[in-house]
């Protein structure tokens, strides 16, 4: 098995998750109309939707070399000085749901922008229908280039108002990794929440480094939220990750929730556990408070 094909830690965590009855869930039809991914599996019905009210929200073309990556971004209405977070998406593509957590943020008062940064394969993730025709996509994407465009969306957002000073990401799944890498990259970064972000990689030339290798080179503080019941991602490599930080005296906090899957933030799947995501999103956002990104 290539490194294209690899079934990462992630994806195994996302792929074994206990079934659920299909009811109360969209038809696949409605689930595409609304906006999501049908690679991700059945879509919950009672999805979170958050309003554009007092917001700014649309799409946008940020300069990367000589092309032009899509992204989605939210922010205050008529705040020309918000505080930046980058939304670091799942393997599914800039779909609805990473969407409306751009909103929710913006919500906080942020300018939060979700890059898509697959671009360069001219697919559209949120079209595929299946996991392992996600893979030779999302695997070979180089860190080296992931980093570059991530500094390209916070150039963006200098030009459009925004208070880079003040600058924070959040990822979900293959994004919570990205929160790790770009934690390593940047020296402007105040704080990260990782969303159940892979800790080991497998084996990838384009991937030089995990975030277990990274810990003594951790610029930002993170805030790792985890699934005690992961099937992908073990509490005992979390528990590993932490020890690392620490034994470099690198500023880190873990959560682990214990009955929670793999994408028990997702509200439109059926990982969705209700009273962990809840949690989550008040610690990302005193995460993001004690580390002067938000108010």
């Amino acid at each position: 098995m290539s490194f294209e094909t690899t079934m990462t830690s992630d994806v195994v965590g996302l792929t074994k998750v206990a079934p659920l009855s299909r009811r109360g869930f969209m038809s696949a039809t409605a689930a595409v109309a609304a906006g999501y991914t049908l690679a991700a599996g059945p879509v919950r019905a009672d999805i979170i939707t958050t309003d554009t009210n007092g917001l700014q929200a649309g799409d946008a073309k940020i300069k990367v070399g000589s092309e032009e990556m899509p992204a989605y971004f939210a922010r205050p209405a008529g705040n020309a000085k918000a505080p930046v977070i980058i939304v670091a998406m799942e393997i599914f593509g800039l779909h609805e749901y990473i969407k409306d957590v751009t909103r929710r943020l913006a919500k906080l008062g942020a300018f939060a922008i979700a890059p898509d940064y697959y671009f360069r394969k001219g697919v559209d993730l949120t079209r595929v229908t299946e996991v392992k025709d996600l893979l030779p996509i999302v695997n070979a994407k180089p860190d080296a280039e992931l980093l570059s465009d991530l500094d390209a969306v916070v150039a963006w957002a200098g030009s459009q108002g925004g208070d880079t000073a003040k600058l924070g990401i959040i990822g979900f799944c293959r994004g919570g990794r990205t929160v790790w890498e770009y934690a390593a990259h940047s020296g402007t970064l105040k704080a990260g929440v990782a969303f159940y972000g892979t800790v080991v990689d497998p084996a990838n030339p384009l991937w030089p480094k995990s975030p277990m290798q990274l810990a003594p080179e951790m610029k930002a503080p993170v805030l790792g939220l985890y699934g005690g019941a992961d099937t992908g991602i073990p509490v005992a490599q979390v528990e590993q990750l932490k020890a690392a930080l620490e034994q470099n005296k690198k500023t880190a906090e873990f959560k682990i929730y214990p009955e929670a899957p793999h994408g028990f933030h997702a509200d439109y799947r059926g990982s969705y556990r209700r009273d962990a995501a809840d949690d989550a999103w008040k610690q990302a956002e005193a995460w993001f408070k004690k580390y002067g990104v938000l108010s």
